[in-house]
C-alpha cells in the first residue's frame, strides 16, 4: 500500500506543509480533501487486511493533523510541543491584567440577559473577544519564530488563547440560544 510512506509522519510533514503556525486555510482544506480521498479506507476495501488496517489509521491520522492545524489554538500547542516546550507543566502563571479582564468579560456575559438590547451587547462582545484573540494570535506568532526564550511567552500567549477561545465557545452558545 503506498500509504505507508506517510506513517510516522507530523501534522505538517502527513499534510505536506512547512511547520510554521501560519497555515492557509484554502491550502490545508484542499491538502486535506485530496489526502482523504487517496487514503480513505474505502479505497483499500480489496486490500490485504493490514493495508485496510492502515487505511484506518492513516485517515485517523489525517483527521487528527487537520483538526489540529486549522485551529489556532491548537496549532500552537501543538506547534509548543513539537519544539520540545512542556505545555501542562506546574508553571500556569498568567497576568493577573489577562485574568481580571477575563472576569469581567465573563461576568458580562452571565449578565447578558439584563441588557436592554442583548444581541447587540452580545455582538460587541464577540468583536471585543475576536480581536484580543487576534493580539494574542500575534503575541505567540512572534514569541514563537524568536525560539528560545521565546518559547516561554510563547507558552504563555497559548495558555491566553485558550482562555478566549472558550469564552468564544461560549459567547456562540449565547448567541444560539437568542436566536
Amino acid at each position: 500500500m503506498q500509504s505507508r510512506a506517510v506513517a510516522g509522519r507530523n501534522h505538517f510533514e502527513l499534510l505536506g506543509l512547512p511547520v510554521s503556525f501560519d497555515v492557509d486555510p484554502a491550502d490545508l482544506s484542499a491538502r486535506y480533501r485530496s489526502l482523504q480521498r487517496q487514503l480513505h479506507p474505502d479505497r483499500h476495501s480489496g486490500g490485504t487486511d493490514a493495508d485496510r488496517r492502515l487505511a484506518l489509521q492513516l485517515t485517523a491520522s489525517l483527521n487528527d493533523a487537520y483538526q489540529t492545524l486549522q485551529n489556532p489554538v491548537r496549532r500552537a500547542h501543538y506547534l509548543l510541543e513539537l519544539s520540545g516546550v512542556a505545555t501542562d507543566g506546574e508553571d500556569t502563571h498568567m497576568a493577573p491584567e489577562f485574568l481580571m479582564e477575563q472576569m469581567e468579560l465573563r461576568e458580562s456575559l452571565a449578565d447578558m440577559h439584563q441588557h436592554a438590547d442583548p444581541r447587540t451587547k452580545l455582538a460587541e462582545l464577540a468583536s471585543h473577544t475576536e480581536r484580543m484573540m487576534q493580539e494574542k494570535i500575534a503575541d505567540f506568532r512572534h514569541a514563537y519564530a524568536r525560539g528560545g526564550a521565546g518559547f516561554r511567552t510563547a507558552r504563555n500567549a497559548m495558555r491566553e488563547m485558550q482562555f478566549i477561545d472558550k469564552l468564544r465557545r461560549e459567547i456562540g452558545e449565547r448567541e444560539e440560544d437568542l436566536a
